[in-house]
């Protein structure tokens, strides 16, 4: 057992069990209510086996549909289950709207500058029936036609579709994660890793979100956190770095420099 495994196994709350005891309870736990049931392990060295509880959990189909009926996790427009959902994970469809750069017109962009990334940046709308055609290279946002809101325990994770990838088309660069109480369609961050052009299509099944619990409920949702650049987006939005450093300059603008040694 490498030592990143023993330790975390040593940070967890455990309950000693032996061996006998693992097999009598292995074959009479049942799942708990809230849809999750214990995790299992070894203690360090094959001392017998160890059991804990925890939530942390990626939510199943029967999960996310129950978690949908209840109203804890909201999709609009409403989606057929049937066709969108995998095991764990729901499909998102492209929406219409996307954003390039427009690189042939300005040398780079200054992302302390707001007006730098708006006006690099050249919004096309696409209408259903139409390709709006991925070059080699390119990047470009794109929203999904759902929009998502989640409680305040759950987080949401963008995933790519394996059969949108196998053809050169990543959906997102690190923005995977979408936080306990996001409202607002997903941006999506588009690249072309291949060496051809690829046709997309709005309304085509672009990406899949899987669904995990928290430990607990959040303390501040996302829609709630000062500041918060991308809550309630319906289309794709570029990116708001300049707002932190307006935050910044105007934190800076209310201290005092102290120079170690100056009078």
């Amino acid at each position: 057992m490498t030592d990143t495994v023993r330790t975390a196994f040593e940070l967890l709350p455990v309950r000693h069990l032996t061996v006998g005891q693992h097999d009598r309870n292995d074959q009479n736990r049942t799942t708990r209510s809230r849809g999750f049931g214990h995790a299992w392990g070894v203690w360090p060295g094959g001392r017998g086996v160890r059991e804990w509880d925890d939530d942390r959990m990626i939510l199943s189909d029967r999960d996310i549909r129950a978690a949908i009926d209840a109203g804890r996790i909201r999709i609009t427009p409403a989606i057929d289950l049937d066709k969108h959902m995998g095991s764990c994970s729901i499909d998102f469809r492209l929406g219409n709207t996307f954003m390039i750069f427009e690189h042939s017109r300005f040398s780079y962009i200054d992302p302390r500058q707001p007006q730098s990334i708006g006006e690099a940046m050249r919004t096309i709308e696409v209408a259903d029936d139409e390709p709006f055609i991925m070059q080699a290279g390119e990047f470009a946002l794109a929203s999904t036609v759902e929009s998502l809101e989640l409680p305040d325990d759950l987080l949401g994770r963008l995933e790519g579709r394996s059969s949108i990838a196998r053809l050169g088309i990543t959906v997102h660069s690190t923005a995977a994660v979408f936080e306990p109480g996001w409202v607002g369609t997903a941006t999506m961050e588009l690249s072309n890793l291949g060496r051809m052009p690829v046709a997309l299509y709005p309304g085509m099944r672009i990406c899949s979100f899987t669904f995990e619990r928290l430990t607990s409920p959040v303390l501040t949702p996302y829609r709630k956190k000062e500041g918060n650049k991308y809550a309630g987006q319906i289309e794709p939005r570029a990116s708001r770095l300049s707002d932190e450093s307006g935050s910044i300059a105007r934190r800076d603008a209310g201290s005092e420099l102290v120079v170690p040694g100056a009078d």
